[in-house]
């Protein structure tokens, strides 16, 4: 075996190894000490451009990598759209929102559930619609809560309408009330239960939280249907829009005076050509569901938003309170034809939704106004619901 040559010791490639480092240090040194700087200037700058030039590569990486998954996504997104359709969607349908789904470029937020029932009882021709329950609601108010009630009604008709209760404060409401409507089974497979739910406001318009439309003609009436469902948006053809009014009530139980103050009204509807109108309304007193009383306001000419502020003294007793109806109509005057309702509500205690709310609150509170907006409902509707007869005898001949 050849021996290695003494100069090829370990001891000797330790000892050029650090001559070598030395001669590498001393001419770094000797670089250092010929720029203009002080020392410690020169190190600052080091390791500045040391920190530069790590980012430099950490961005390039950066942009090099999202090129790459921008890539990948594109090859995935074409591998999907090239697939067979599915269930009548394409694999991108699926995946994707349609546009349907996306409003504005935002997706649809959840409204929350509804539990309802449905029953149908054919020997009596009566639909019994039951709203149970209301879970996970959008919130409305700026508290992050809502006053949340449902309005039943069934279309095409639309002959009748039933709110429920009004619960305060609250994303899960309990209502656990029915309501029935009088339909034969031959318009039952023809008609549409809608379910909607608001979020009550005293002083402007109620903002609905969301809807059902329940198509009654697919439903299996051999037994009780009960189920959850997923608010949706509320459709885009509503209901027609007779405008809103603002009234107060007052009644002191002492003097027997019920005092009506008819404030405004707003987004009334156009009944004549040129877009507006020439509105004024009547406050009619109904008493045993036969007129009684009626006063009206000053007519107010070419607008769709009147303001009044009229008020109007009936003297009712505290017995005749419980029997009698409020009956508020907004109407358009016409100097030559006969002038015709565009919208119309009644309250009493035997009203519903909102208006009993209001004549409730009123009883609940004597001696002091009581104000809230109501949406106009049509005149049919109301006239329906009333069964107005004749007017009432002469006072000398009431039996009070």
């Amino acid at each position: 075996m050849k021996l290695l040559p003494s100069s090829s010791s370990p001891s000797s490639i330790i000892s050029d190894i650090f001559n070598t480092n030395t001669t590498a240090s001393g001419v770094v040194h000797g670089i250092i000490e010929k720029i203009p700087l002080p020392q410690w200037a020169v190190y600052v700058l080091s390791v500045l451009g040391a920190i530069v030039l790590l980012l430099v590569v950490c961005c390039v990486c950066a942009c090099c990598c999202r090129i790459r998954r921008k890539k990948r996504r594109q090859k995935s997104a074409d591998a999907l759209v090239k697939l067979q359709p599915h269930g009548g969607q394409t694999s991108s349908e699926l995946v994707q929102p349609g546009a349907g789904d996306v409003k504005s470029g935002v997706s649809k937020q959840p409204r929350g559930k509804l539990l309802y029932s449905l029953e149908f009882n054919a020997a009596l021709s009566e639909l019994i619609v039951g709203v149970k329950q209301a879970s996970s609601l959008k919130a409305m108010d700026l508290g992050g809560t809502s006053d949340p009630y449902v309005k039943v009604y069934i279309l095409p008709d639309k002959t009748k309408t039933c709110e429920t209760k009004v619960l305060k404060n609250t994303l899960n409401a309990t209502f656990n009330e029915t309501f029935s409507f009088q339909l034969s089974k031959a318009t039952l497979a023809k008609s549409t239960a809608v379910l909607q739910v608001f979020d009550f406001d005293r002083f402007s318009k109620h903002d609905i939280i969301g809807e059902l439309r329940l198509k009654l003609g697919q439903v299996d009436w051999n037994h009780v249907m009960e189920e959850w469902r997923d608010l949706q948006e509320p459709a885009d053809v509503e209901e027609e829009n007779l405008g809103e009014i603002c009234f107060s009530l007052r009644y002191v139980p002492t003097s027997n005076k019920l005092t009506v103050v008819v404030m405004e009204a707003k987004n009334l509807k156009s009944t004549d050509l040129d877009g507006t109108s020439d509105p004024y309304v009547k406050v009619q007193l109904a008493l045993d569901k036969r007129k009684w009383k009626k006063k009206k306001t000053s007519i107010k000419k070419n607008t769709l938003n009147p303001y009044y502020n009229e008020a109007f003294t009936f003297k009712v007793s505290m017995e005749q309170i419980r029997r009698v109806y409020v009956v508020i109509s907004v109407w358009d005057h016409d100097p030559v034809t006969p002038n015709d309702p565009t919208g119309k509500i009644f309250l009493g205690c035997d009203a519903s939704g909102n208006q009993l709310r209001h004549w409730a609150d009123m009883l609940a509170n004597p001696r002091r106004p009581v104000a809230q907006w109501h949406a106009l409902l049509p005149a049919q509707q109301v006239n329906a619901a009333l069964a107005l007869k004749k007017k009432i005898p002469l006072a000398n001949n009431l039996p009070f």
